[in-house]
């Protein structure tokens, strides 16, 4: 579609890649204290280009104290009759050093040839500055915009979302919709457009295992004291078959099958998981359970990830020592109707049961995480996102289901009639390690996106 607002966005397109820039070289690095001016700064940033766009408020909000403040702003220009749209996008980042592997400084946008290189680039600076400046663009025109508009970003997303989560809790009554638009995650490749319409819930615990009190000489004690990494591994190995499939009684009890329309939703979308797999995991082969896509096996299965292990000696050189204890963090990715308190309680008695009386074991929630969700593919807000895709991209967007948790969702799936997740990043772009980067051509096109889904759903 043709709008004013298009021309302005392609006169301003410099400017706008330089706002960019601007945003990533701030480090608002939300989960380390030494960063947080920095995420202070991002958001004062953000709140000042609200007001300078026309965006009627813009204010930080700080609940509860000593944590990252959300920027929220509103244009209600549109009148109580026309639809409304929240748009929501994070600021912060993950940490980066150039010691991790990067080929460039993290916070110095990078860009060679068609490419943007930076921490933020894809995760999630540049969703913040396609909404942004696609809000601009239409408020810049004559005729303003056809919907009203709740923009809302947070600075936690990567550090916990407490203070958006007591937001909500406190003040749901100002974030009133008719449709949330989360702007958080990628597309699945940079010339394909795609919606994610499931994604997986996730919880995290720890196993503990005690063995003897203290450490003890492996000649003196090894054969007659059960060594705790040797029962943690013994442990955690019958969590699973030899396919991959979770051995606890009950783990699938509550699980729902996917029906065949949904499989058949998103099949378009298998090849690129598998592309993806292929140049990312670089295992040796595809494993888990059988009968099921890499993509369905990521995004309709829940799993039982083993995320880390520890206990003993793993120094330089040789130390004869029997560990007095060892350790292992689990997390879940559960599907819709997966309680997780359920599960967790599931797990717990299972590995209780599987530890013999030679040693002793805890176990501890770590993170409830968020529910899965599913979203509608055929809602009124998937189909104008769709439009608005295909109008800047030339193809359909093609429907999958996460692996992932934007936990967000779900608490707006709660607030607003419709929620819609559209990301202008792309799969690999790298989000979280190093070289992490976005396609300059799919920051316009992102752009141009975002304003045309503004437009159609106030003309639906």
């Amino acid at each position: 579609m043709t709008h004013a607002a298009h021309a302005y966005a392609k006169q301003h397109s410099d400017r706008f890649l330089e706002d960019l820039k601007h945003l990533i070289r701030i480090p608002s690095i939300s989960t380390m204290p030494k960063h947080a001016d920095d995420v202070r700064k991002a958001a004062n940033w953000i709140r000042d280009e609200m007001e300078k766009i026309g965006m009627e408020t813009a204010e930080l909000i700080d609940m509860p104290e000593g944590r990252h403040p959300l920027v929220f702003g509103t244009w209600m220009g549109a009148g109580p009759d026309a639809p409304t749209v929240l748009v929501y996008c994070h600021y912060d980042v993950q940490p980066a050093e150039l010691e991790d592997g990067w080929d460039t400084e993290p916070f110095e946008p990078t860009v060679k040839g068609d490419i943007l290189y930076a921490r933020g680039a894809t995760d999630s600076k540049v969703n913040v500055i396609t909404q942004l400046r696609a809000i601009e663009s239409i408020l810049a025109t004559p005729e303003k915009s056809p919907v009203n508009i709740k923009f809302i970003l947070e600075g936690e997303e990567e550090s916990g979302s407490e203070t958006i989560n007591a937001f909500v809790a406190k003040h749901r009554d100002r974030l009133t919709a008719d449709v949330s638009v989360i702007s958080d995650g990628p597309i699945i490749a940079p010339d394909q457009p795609s919606m994610v319409i499931g994604l997986r819930g996730i919880i995290g615990m720890e196993i503990h295992v005690q063995g003897p009190v203290r450490d003890l000489h492996s000649g003196h004690f090894g054969g007659n004291v059960h060594n705790p990494v040797q029962a943690i591994t013994e442990i955690l190995a019958q969590l699973h078959d030899e396919n991959g499939t979770v051995t606890v009684p009950g783990f699938y009890d509550d699980l729902i099958p996917v029906s065949a329309a949904e499989r058949e939703a998103i099949a378009g979308a298998d090849k690129y998981y598998e592309e993806n797999w292929h140049k990312t995991a670089g295992a040796p082969k595809v494993w888990g359970e059988a009968g099921y896509t890499i993509q369905e096996k990521a995004g309709i299965r829940p799993t039982l990830e083993l995320n880390g292990i520890w206990g003993g000696y793993s120094g330089p050189g040789v130390k004869t020592v029997l560990p007095a204890k060892a350790g292992a963090k689990i997390t879940c990715r559960l599907v819709p109707d997966q309680d997780p308190t359920k599960i967790f309680e599931a797990i717990q008695k299972h590995i209780l049961n599987l530890a013999p009386d030679t040693i002793k074991v805890e176990m501890f929630m770590q993170d409830m995480g968020a529910p899965a969700i599913r979203i509608p593919h055929d809602s009124k807000a998937a189909q104008t996102a769709n439009q608005a895709y295909f109008n800047h991209w030339g193809k359909q967007a093609v429907m999958e289901v996460a692996g992932g948790s934007v936990p967000i969702t779900s608490t707006f799936a709660t607030v607003t009639d419709e929620v819609v997740l559209m990301g202008y990043s792309h799969k690999g772009g790298l989000a979280h390690g190093p070289n992490e980067n976005i396609y300059l051509s799919m920051f316009d096109k992102g752009i141009g996106t975002a304003i045309d889904f503004l437009l159609l759903y106030g003309q639906s």
